[in-house]
Order: C-alpha cells, then sequence, then structure tokens
C-alpha cells in the first residue's frame, strides 16, 4: 500500500528528485517511482538533523557561564544526565564517547517526538531508520574495541575464557552480537509503531480529550526509548573496550 506523502516530502520530490535518483543510481539501486524517489522517513531524518543544526546554531552564541538561559539549562541537564550515565557504565573513559552517546539520544528523541506534530511523521516508525542507528551502533563499538584492545585482542574476547572453549564460545558471540542489532532496531521500532498507531486509532474514534492521554504517553515512551537505546549504546561500547573483559 503506497504511504500518504507529506507535504515536507512533496516540496523534496518537486524540487530535489534529480538529487534522490542520482543517488540511487550511484549505488545501483533503480528508483521505483523517478518523479517520487523521496519516501517520508528520509525526509524527516533530514527535518530532524535541520532541527538539531538550527537549535545549536541558535544556542552556540548564546553560552554564558555567568548567565546561562533555559535552553542551555535544559541542554546541561541532557548532557549532564548522559554524562553520569557514560561515567557509570563506560567508566572513566566514558567521557570520550559522549559525542556519539548525545548524538544517538537527542536524534532518536527527536525522530520519536516529530510523530505528534501535525503533518509531520516520526521516522523511528519505519524499520529502515531504528536498523540505521543500529548499524552506527554496531559499527562503532565494534571499531572502538578494535582500537582499544587491537585487532586480535578484541577477538580473543570472542574466544571466551579457555582456548578449548573457542570452537563453542565463537559462534555463541557471533549469534550475539548480531542479535544485538535484531535487538535494537525491533525495539525501537515496534514501541514507536505502535504507539502512533494506537494514537491515531483513538484521535479517529474520539477526537477530543481521550487523544491527549495517549500523546502525553507517546511523549514518555518517546524519552524512554530514546534513553534506552543510548543505554544499550553504553554497554556494548562498555564490553568492548573493557580489558576485565
Amino acid at each position: 500500500m503506497p504511504e500518504h506523502e507529506l507535504w515536507v516530502t512533496a516540496l523534496f520530490n518537486r524540487y530535489l528528485a534529480g538529487v534522490a535518483n542520482w543517488v540511487l543510481s550511484l549505488a545501483g539501486i533503480p528508483a521505483e517511482h523517478p518523479d517520487k524517489p523521496w519516501a517520508n522517513f528520509i525526509v524527516m531524518q533530514f527535518v530532524v538533523a535541520l532541527i538539531v543544526i538550527v537549535v545549536f546554531a541558535i544556542l552556540r552564541p548564546r553560552l554564558s557561564v555567568d548567565r546561562p538561559g533555559k535552553m542551555q539549562h535544559v541542554f546541561e541537564i541532557i548532557y549532564g544526565f548522559i554524562g553520569g550515565q557514560a561515567d557509570e557504565v563506560v567508566g572513566h573513559e566514558g567521557r570520550r564517547y559522549m559525542h556519539l552517546f548525545t548524538t544517538i539520544f537527542l536524534f532518536v528523541l527527536l525522530g520519536n517526538l516529530l510523530g505528534i506534530v501535525p503533518s509531520f511523521e516520526s521516522p523511528t516508525m519505519f524499520a529502515p531508520v531504528p536498523l540505521g542507528i543500529a548499524l552506527v551502533t554496531f559499527s562503532y563499538y565494534n571499531l572502538m574495541g578494535c582500537q582499544a584492545l587491537g585487532f586480535w585482542g578484541y577477538l580473543k574476547q570472542f574466544c571466551g575464557p579457555m582456548p578449548v572453549m573457542a570452537p563453542l564460545m565463537i559462534p555463541i558471540e557471533l549469534i550475539s552480537h548480531v542479535g544485538r542489532l535484531l535487538s535494537l532496531t525491533v525495539r525501537l521500532y515496534a514501541n514507536m509503531f505502535a504507539g502512533e498507531q494506537v494514537t491515531l486509532v483513538f484521535i479517529s474514534l474520539v477526537p477530543l480529550v481521550v487523544p491527549a492521554v495517549f500523546m502525553g504517553l507517546h511523549v514518555f515512551v518517546s524519552f524512554l526509548q530514546a534513553f534506552v537505546f543510548a543505554l544499550l549504546t553504553m554497554i556494548y561500547l562498555s564490553g568492548a573496550v573493557s580489558h576485565e573483559h
């Protein structure tokens, strides 16, 4: 069933269809609809990125030690909270990876919340988006593990505590790591898709009051899922870079 085209997506398809078709041709992917190559979830990710850029462009020149504004207070709270979790989960080197943890948290959070804005959709309720973020997490923690322990030192983690257990442990560890991709993707996708559908159903049945309750629940789930995704990223990275592990 073809998806409903949002007004933002319509603008992208009208003025930037050539760009999308060119990128698809570089990747060797034929466009199903050359006149409408942009999908809603892709455009919504650009909207999220634009919101982040605009917010920090406004915040940057207003940063002040003596007289911090309300927006600065909000982001200091977010940064302090994520930093505290990183210190607790990853350890004393957790702050080295704050750029990843904070970016994932903000991107997932804004992507989740975008669904409550009229005429917009949450990009995270489309499976390719959570999968893409999960692939970033998967690639990053494996890369950092190789960097921290060395390539062969990191691979030893897959062999278990004793060499004799390696034939058994290696397949188990490989399946476990690949399963993390599935876990991260399905958890975020399923929660956001279900929340969006429930809210839409109640808006169509009871247009007043009741949908507000579910929208409030949607906001809560949005924060919770963003935190869980960032927390799991910390846990996976902590296991990858830990010398004791």
